[in-house]
């Protein structure tokens, strides 16, 4: 038999109040409250809902309009050309629950409404949501020209006549001035004149860096350049091996589509042999380099930047050129030519497959038609493509490293141009080196 409870009795209560915790977070309302109604006296139960309904320490306890009581409220009444708005319940902008707003509005267009009696009621809390509501409302009726009898609490009407206290002027909008296009051109000029004058002096630091490199008082040390070597030469060597055999055996096969026509297949090997060694496998060598090192230079610079350690290096005297940029210059123009090499060798290997495996040719033919159709100029030309690469991959790589912002989103921005102005700067140097050899009939 249950036990009951003639007077209030707070321990029962809060015995009752733990299972119905228990019992309401578990979704069964109904049960707790049963159990409440068989465990509490009728009167008991009517005691605590004079007090205020709550049994005590319950903070979720059922009631019936709990949920009403959450959701904004917007109640509208038309007759004899009156629109009647009630607003009530809670108005908060993190609200995402569906509600009459764009119904209203669309009531205010209706041509049988003159006028407007804004009225609030059981309103509980609410925030800059419901006053922009009102306003909007007002605004309308303001447009159509029609009455709007306002009804609110004072708070309501003093923040709705402040918001209509200054009038828009015509005219005080700030609008955007769209420049013609000789204005834009003249605008990016003249803001590119302080970043070049900036990469001048970068460019002449390294001069003089260099300069002192060779008369031996530069502040460079041996450790940081054999290790700017190794990051830049072994651990580059399997993913050129990769992507040149795979361009050598791409190359290859598109001369043999149309040599093969005219029975010219012994050909793909001099076309294989010269478009490696004079610039394609200093160009894919380059392209690399750009996003494997000149990446890692910037990022690495850039974070250096960040943390103030080239600040601490020119506060001791160091110059940062000296010591961070120049070996890593040094070893890029050293070791962009030899990775050339090898990146020519694995291409004229992946022409050789191709030529050995489908085109019937035996490699002692494609040997000797290689060694006969390419020529020491070739291999010659592409080392000094290799060597103006180096420059420019190095350079675009540690410029926007140490002129980089002092922020997280600034190394990701000089990361990627970096890499972006090493690849531009590949294919423009290709260009002036090959026009420049046209002309030289080399």
């Amino acid at each position: 038999m249950p036990l009951r409870v003639h007077r209030p009795n707070r321990t029962a209560i809060l015995n009752v109040n733990f299972f119905l915790t228990a019992v309401y977070r578990g979704k069964r309302q109904n049960v707790g409250i049963q159990f409440a109604k068989q465990t509490i006296s009728l009167n008991s139960y009517q005691y605590w809902k004079d007090k205020g309904g709550d049994v005590p320490g319950l903070k979720t306890w059922p009631r019936r309009k709990t949920l009403m009581n959450t959701l904004k409220i917007i109640h509208t009444e038309q007759s004899a050309g009156s629109l009647l708005i009630e607003v009530g319940g809670n108005w908060s902008f993190t609200d995402s629950s569906p509600d009459a707003r764009a119904n209203t509005f669309a009531l205010l267009e209706s041509p049988s409404i003159q006028e407007i009696r804004l009225r609030q009621k059981d309103l509980h809390t609410w925030d800059s949501s419901l006053l922009v509501f009102l306003v909007r409302i007002v605004q309308t009726a303001e447009t159509r020209k029609l009455v709007v009898h306002n009804e609110l609490e004072s708070g309501l009407t003093r923040l709705i006549k402040l918001s209509f206290a200054v009038k828009r002027q015509e005219g005080s909008e700030r609008k955007k001035e769209s420049e013609g296009f000789l204005a834009q051109i003249g605008s990016r000029v003249l803001a590119s004149v302080p970043a070049l004058a900036n990469f001048l002096e970068f460019i002449g630091e390294i001069l003089i860096s260099l300069g002192k490199c060779l008369i031996g008082k530069a502040t460079m040390r041996q450790k940081d350049f054999l290790q700017a070597l190794h990051e830049c030469s072994v651990q580059a060597l399997p993913i050129i091996a990769i992507t040149s055999t795979l361009f050598g055996l791409i190359l290859a096969f598109v001369g043999a589509v149309q040599l093969t026509q005219f029975g010219a297949q012994i050909y793909v090997a001099g076309l294989v042999g010269i478009g490696m060694l004079r610039v394609m496998g200093a160009i894919m060598v380059g392209i690399v380099m750009s996003g494997r090192v000149g990446a890692s230079y910037a990022a690495m610079l850039g974070t250096m930047q960040v943390n103030e350690e080239i600040d601490a290096l020119t506060t001791l005297g160091i110059s940062p050129v000296e010591f961070l940029v120049l070996p890593r210059i040094l070893a890029l123009v050293i070791m962009v030519p030899l990775l050339t090499v090898y990146a020519d060798c694995m291409g004229m290997l992946g022409g050789f497959l191709v030529g050995v495996a489908m085109l019937n040719i035996t490699p002692l033919e494609y040997i000797h038609a290689t060694t006969s159709m390419v020529s020491y100029s070739h291999g010659i030309i592409g080392l000094v493509y290799a060597i103006m690469f180096g420059f420019v991959i190095a350079i675009a790589g540690c410029y926007q490293g140490i002129r980089c912002g002092r922020s997280a989103q600034a190394v990701g921005q000089a990361t990627t141009t970096a890499v972006v102005h090493s690849i531009v700067g590949i294919i423009v140097m290709t260009a002036i080196i090959t026009v420049i050899c046209n002309v030289l009939h080399i």
